[in-house]
């Protein structure tokens, strides 16, 4: 008979199943009480009984492992000093949609040259939520492959989906059974109603297709993830952080019977893409914050160990250590500057004794 599947399929690679890679870097108790204590207080303030900011901050994208925990060694110290006001945590993004071609992560490509040995993607990735999660430091990431969750997401304290993904309807299923708070970032269009009808579905029981821990294909009943909120992170249509679209979303929210909780992105369409304007967004944000806006909760911060960016050259051994390889970040030391300046500048928040 004449061949009418996997036509244009090259090539088969299997890869471990979640449980066998869990049971080679298996999470410790450390790492495991961190996850449950940061993500109940992630719960605290997108139900608002904690004042303080969630902020998600750190590299557009890992590609370097040593460069960051060097990243994640600073961020843990400085997370001591503005803990008061601002509860940190580290921005862990390790898959990259594209709008056409590009490289897509360190779980898809962690050699950065097209080789795509996502087994051993897999494996860094996993290993550096466990080192970063060992210096007291929650980890935050993009949920892209649907797939992936069962490989890493034990040891995530936060998850977004990207505004490329909002609309997608396994996106919304897979967030409904996630363990961790979601934010839906608006499209890139601007349009905020994608966002918010991602976030009324994925607070709602689901089913869909995956892989269990074993590694079987599987049918997955879900809860509905109640901590599901909302992401403005600008777009073609220009930024919206203004308080006026700020005030429009949280209406939004409200008109769907939700309390309404939002992170402002302090970049992509809210900064233009320009680094050294993430600082304006932060600022806005914090006079609306000071003014009474209780409706935001957070805020994401692109950051590096060397502000700018640059391109993959042919040969990885020559890139420059600790600078993002997609999009622009701040340097270290501004970003030290631009958190303590908001500390300083944010009014007082309880922290629950609890959390103590």
């Amino acid at each position: 008979m004449i061949a009418t599947s996997n036509i244009r399929i090259t090539g088969f690679h299997p890869i471990p199943s979640p449980s066998l890679l869990k049971n080679e870097l298996p999470m410790t108790e450390k790492s495991n009480r961190l996850v449950v204590e940061s993500r109940n207080t992630i719960r605290n303030i997108l139900e608002k009984r904690d004042a303080r900011l969630l902020a998600v901050v750190g590299p557009c994208s890992i590609h370097d492992p040593a460069a960051a925990m060097e990243y994640a060694s600073r961020l843990a110290a400085l997370r001591d000093r503005v803990s008061d006001k601002i509860f940190l945590i580290m921005r862990t993004y390790f898959e990259k949609p594209r709008t056409v071609l590009g490289w897509k992560g360190l779980i898809t490509d962690p050699h950065l040259n097209g080789t795509y040995d996502i087994e051993v993607g897999l494996r860094i990735a996993r290993q550096l939520l466990l080192d970063i999660t060992a210096l007291g430091l929650p980890c935050g990431s993009e949920m892209l492959d649907p797939i992936i969750p069962q490989y890493i997401a034990d040891l995530l304290s936060w998850a977004s989906i990207g505004a490329r993904t909002t609309e997608s309807q396994k996106h919304r299923e897979m967030a409904s059974g996630l363990s961790m708070p979601v934010g839906f970032k608006n499209a890139t269009t601007g349009d905020l109603k994608p966002a918010l009808n991602a976030m009324e579905s994925a607070r709602h029981p689901q089913h869909f297709i995956g892989i269990d821990e074993e590694g079987r294909t599987t049918v997955f009943q879900t809860a509905g993830n109640e901590l599901s909120h909302l992401v403005l992170r600008g777009g073609a249509s220009g930024p919206n952080y203004h308080e006026e679209t700020v005030e429009q979303a949280e209406k939004m929210i409200a008109d769907i019977h939700v309390d309404p909780a939002i992170i402002i992105d302090c970049s992509h369409g809210n900064s233009g893409k320009q680094p050294a304007k993430q600082k304006r967004v932060l600022a806005s944000l914090i006079n609306q914050k000071s003014s009474g806006r209780n409706a935001i909760v957070g805020f994401m911060l692109e950051s590096n160990l060397k502000d700018g960016s640059q391109k993959i050259p042919d040969d990885p051994a020559a890139l420059v250590y600790g600078q993002s390889v997609t999009d622009a970040c701040v340097g270290w030391a501004e970003t030290e500057e631009i958190l303590q300046e908001a500390c300083r500048r944010l009014p007082a928040a309880a922290v629950p004794e609890a959390e103590g």
